[in-house]
Formats: structure tokens, sequence, C-alpha cells
């Protein structure tokens, strides 16, 4: 018996990259937040995790009011005047709205990375929108369910069309005479 560790360990490598359970070949599913794959089959308390989001993103939004409630009694605290509550007002209604679209958006299609970007201090301001846009969307579907079973359906269909061609061996086709 020799200790040759220059052979790598095949199994664990096996074991990490097919997930357990997973051993059809094709295109996996991609997990969502809170959700990870049962959006595929709707199983492993899908319906519970669902309820749990809606309520949960209903609770945080409920508390990012109360907060944001704090920070506007704070300012007529100051007395920095009508016009500056008014504007702080306006900045986090609009982007919130605004947050609220764009995650809504974001659930039936991909949103370009230098979008992204571009757009997540309005993102973090209007917070209370993104998380109105999750409890709306957990009410009906996983947030982002739709897209992900698009593209997933879209895969294996591709997939399917690629390996129903493969009929065996090109070099064994016998040749006309």
């Amino acid at each position: 018996m020799s200790a040759d560790s220059s052979t790598p360990d095949r199994t664990a490598a096996t074991a990490k990259a097919a997930p357990s359970g997973a051993t059809a070949p094709g295109p996996r599913p991609e997990p969502l937040r809170f959700f990870g794959t049962t959006w595929v089959g709707h199983d492993n308390g899908y319906g519970m995790r669902r309820a749990g989001v809606a309520v949960g993103s209903l609770l945080a939004a409920a508390a990012g009011c109360f907060v944001l409630r704090f920070a506007y009694e704070g300012m007529e605290i100051a007395d920095v005047g009508t016009f500056v509550n008014f504007l702080v007002l306006i900045m986090f209604s609009v982007c919130s709205a605004i947050a609220f679209r764009r995650t809504w958006e974001g659930f039936t299609r991909r949103h370009d990375a230098a979008s992204q970007s571009s757009t997540r201090g309005l993102l973090t301001i209007g917070f209370v929108g993104v998380l109105l846009a999750y409890f709306f969307r957990s009410l009906t579907e996983a947030p982002g369910e739709q897209l992900h079973r698009e593209e997933y359906e879209e895969a294996r269909r591709q997939y399917a069309k690629r390996t129903s061609r493969r009929t065996g061996n090109p070099s064994r086709k016998k040749k006309k005479a």
C-alpha cells in the first residue's frame, strides 16, 4: 500500500460538481434567493418560504417606514425648514417609486450590469419600494421565478435539441456506394 498523493481525489470533486440527487445531464436550474431550486417543482416548503418572504418583506418595509419617520421627526426637531423637509419627503417617495418599478421589472427581465451599478444608490435610498415589490411579487410566485423558469426551460429546449441530433458515432455510418 502506498500513500500516493499525486492522484487527485475524484470523488470529492464529483460530489462538489453535481448537487445531491441531480444525476441527470443537462442544464441545472439557477437558485433563487431564499428559495434555492425549490421553485422548479414547488417542493420542500416552497409555499412556506413564499409566505415567509411575503411577511418578512412587509415587516421590513414597515420597520423602514418607522425609521424614516424618526428621521423626519429629527429634521423637524432640528428646525431645518419646511422646504428641506418637503424635499426629503419627495426624494424618498420618488426613489421608492422608481426602486419599486425597477425591482418589479427585474423579476421579468434581466437588467444589464452597467445600469444595475448606476442605480444602486437610488435603490438603496428607495429600499421601501424594493421591499414592497418583493412583498407583492411573493403573493403570486417566488420573486424572479418567472424569469428563471423561462431561462431554464429555454436552456432545456436547447439542450434537448442539441442532444437529439446526436445519433451515434458519425465515423460508423454506412457509406453509400
